[in-house]
């Protein structure tokens, strides 16, 4: 229907590029009015939409800039805490070190004193022990002498008085030597 049209426009001698006044001056007016009507209700609705629009967008650059700032911050601090964090294990574990180094120390040391003590202990003994078989040694030496002796007069002498008299022969010999 429509190239009916166009063919039945064509065949009244108006053509496409024909031009139209009545046509073109109803278009101006039409447009005209639409252009006021829009100008005066709809464009400060769509300048409003479009401002408060801008204006969000740029508070969110805003927000995203202040977050970053922010994250930037956070991160900064983390870092330092993890840091801190990392020096006061290396101490505590240096420090641990240290006394575990002085408690081995102290132990060496108190491990060496006992040793001493049970080495002066050990030659005490064996000083005392070694009195004991020398005084024992010469008790018996004297209950010998004295023994070889009666058999020898054959006589009973005083065996507390001949013990003293041998005990100090002995003791003379020994002072000698030394």
């Amino acid at each position: 229907m429509n190239n009916l049209a166009l063919l039945l426009a064509l065949a009244e001698g108006g053509g496409l590029m024909s031009l139209q006044v009545n046509l073109m001056f109803w278009t101006l007016v039409i447009f005209a009015i639409l252009f006021l009507i829009l100008r005066k209700w709809a464009y400060p609705a769509i300048l409003r939409s479009v401002e408060s629009r801008e204006k969000a967008l740029a508070d969110a650059i805003e927000a995203a800039r202040h977050d970053r700032d922010e994250a930037a911050r956070l991160l900064a601090e983390h870092r330092a805490q993890i840091e801190n964090a990392r020096d006061e294990a290396q101490k505590l574990i240096a420090e641990g070190r240290a006394v575990a180094e002085k408690s081995r120390a102290d132990l060496l040391e108190h491990t060496r004193q006992e040793q001493q003590e049970l080495l002066e202990r050990a030659k005490r003994d064996i000083g005392v022990e070694r009195d004991k078989a020398i005084a024992q040694l010469r008790r018996e030496a004297v209950d010998l002498a004295i023994a070889g002796a009666s058999k020898v007069i054959e006589e009973d002498l005083d065996t507390d008085k001949n013990r003293k008299l041998v005990e100090q022969f002995l003791s003379s010999l020994t002072t000698e030597k030394r």
